[in-house]
């Protein structure tokens, strides 16, 4: 498996270890539900190195973009960045994005660790000879600092004020003499930065923003658990090449007034969806799993994505692909979990609606 450059910081911490998308990654410290609550009470810090980072420019790089990603990119600011998706000719997801507009002509995609292969082999092959496609990946780390406390605890570690960002901005910074990147985009509902910078500065930082009392490390299941409770897709699970994004998204996220490969399977999607992703709530603890089938009355009608106990709310959550007649909030569906079913019902994403990201 790859390793990111804190790969001997985390086991000095004693970190569980875990394979994820091909690299050996922190699962958890210690332990996922004390770690779920740091992050939503206070602040952690998550090593994110293993996350792909794409730059592409020159004069049709714009337009490249346009086809290659569903979301609108021709309005993107300066300074903003905007989630996307990248498909396939049948429309289905070959990876779920975000996109840094970096100059006038220059851009910086941001993959998961899975599918950055594959990435960079799908963009090469679709972009016109004149848009230069770097990958910056072998030399770049990237680190999520999250929680209500993320802005005081950076701002004593760098000894400074932090440039003002609004959601889904970013700017370039100066942090321990090293030219950074850092955003506010965030995968756990708070507010939070994520910081990118060149791998050999990347382990100063981490050890400096674990000393600080306020701040805790965190794992990839804490990560898990809060996305769950944000309602945030995860690829492999609510998103894959085998489905459209149109499902997931319900439109949100996709340019309906521009061509894109995969247009065409989107917008039919869009239009008459076999499926779509809910939200359902169990009232006990008893976690559903990937795969669990859903059901109305005796009626199989889609089966889980993700399930977990969600800890803020002291109870089980699940995303799932069900019917879209039967996916109206309030509508009581079951779930077989191990054998057994159990009552969950519809409702409004995101699960948990006090986080902090957007204050």
């Amino acid at each position: 498996m790859k390793k990111t450059p804190l790969h001997a910081q985390h086991q000095q911490l004693g970190a569980r270890m875990g394979e994820f998308g091909g690299w050996d990654m922190p699962i958890q410290y210690a332990g996922i539900l004390d770690e779920h609550e740091q992050t939503r009470r206070h602040t952690s810090v998550f090593d994110i190195c293993h996350m792909g980072e794409f730059e592409l420019y020159g004069k049709t790089a714009l337009e490249d973009l346009e086809t290659l990603l569903t979301c609108n990119i021709r309005s993107l600011k300066i300074g903003q960045v905007r989630y996307g998706f990248m498909l396939n000719e049948q429309g289905g997801v070959i990876d779920d994005l975000t996109c840094y507009r970096l100059d006038e002509e220059r851009y910086m995609l941001v993959v998961n660790a899975g599918t950055a292969e594959k990435d960079a082999e799908w963009i090469q092959k679709h972009i016109s000879d004149t848009t230069i496609f770097i990958d910056m990946s072998p030399e770049t780390a990237k680190l999520d600092v999250q929680g209500p406390e993320s802005r005081e605890v950076l701002e004593e570690i760098f000894g400074c004020a932090l440039p003002e960002l609004g959601y889904f901005r970013f700017k370039e910074f100066q942090a321990l003499e090293a030219g950074t990147i850092i955003s506010r985009t965030g995968y756990t509902g708070e507010w939070g930065y994520e910081i990118y910078l060149p791998n050999e500065a990347v382990g100063q930082l981490w050890d400096k923003i674990v000393a600080h009392p306020y701040c805790e490390p965190a794992g990839l299941g804490a990560r898990d658990t809060l996305r769950l409770e944000m309602g945030y897709a995860l690829y492999g699970h609510e998103l894959s090449d085998m489905r459209t994004p149109a499902q997931m998204s319900r439109g949100m996220f996709i340019d309906r007034n521009k061509d894109f490969i995969g247009r065409e399977a989107v917008m039919h999607d869009l239009e008459i969806p076999e499926h779509l992703l809910v939200g359902l709530k169990f009232n006990s603890k008893r976690a559903a799993r990937e795969h669990d089938k859903v059901f109305s009355g005796e009626t199989e009608i889609g089966e889980v994505t993700s399930g977990s106990l969600a800890p803020s709310l002291g109870l089980a959550v699940a995303m799932a692909y069900v019917k879209s007649d039967a996916a109206k909030v309030g509508n009581i569906l079951d779930v077989e979990i191990r054998g057994k079913r159990f009552p969950a019902e519809v409702v409004e994403l995101p699960f948990y609606k006090e986080g902090t990201a957007r204050s």
